[in-house]
């Protein structure tokens, strides 16, 4: 990998920014940060699901011709390596949405943090992530919802 620069999730400017914009110091400062930003892909890629399971993406005027539609958030909170991460679990009117990244009632997700941050930090394909998700779920993630995510 001596030839190639690894593909970033964020350029080395944007992270000049971060650091100073949330004052990071100390290691605990990142890891702080580290948590924020965790939950928030979590939280994403929740109603990324969502937007797949229902066929139509947020505000999305297609979701007015289908039968079921988005019905709120739950309140859920998460262990993980980052610590607890509170997430509000995307809703659907039938019920019928099983989210896959945090399945009903899971309450640990350590180690989905190592699996997002190597999909990243290696910039793998839509292929790889799907691999890693069935390795990591056992269940079958459609390259549309990675796409989403």
């Amino acid at each position: 990998m001596a030839d190639k620069e690894r593909k970033r999730l964020l350029s080395k400017e944007q992270l000049r920014t971060l650091i100073q914009e949330e004052n990071i110091k100390t290691t605990d400062d990142i890891q702080r940060v580290l948590k924020e930003m965790f939950g928030d892909v979590l939280q994403e890629a929740l109603e990324a699901e969502l937007g797949h399971s229902l066929g139509y993406e947020k505000n999305d005027a297609a979701g007015k011709e289908t039968g079921n539609r988005r019905n709120g958030h739950s309140a859920k909170t998460v262990r993980s390596e980052f610590g607890d991460v509170e997430l509000a679990i995307p809703r659907d009117r039938d019920g019928e949405f099983d989210p896959v990244i945090v399945k009903k009632h899971q309450k640990n997700v350590a180690g989905i943090e190592d699996q997002i941050l190597s999909l990243y930090a290696r910039g793998v394909s839509t292929r790889e992530i799907q691999d890693h998700f069935q390795q990591l779920y056992g269940v079958e993630v459609s390259p549309t919802l990675i796409s989403n995510v």
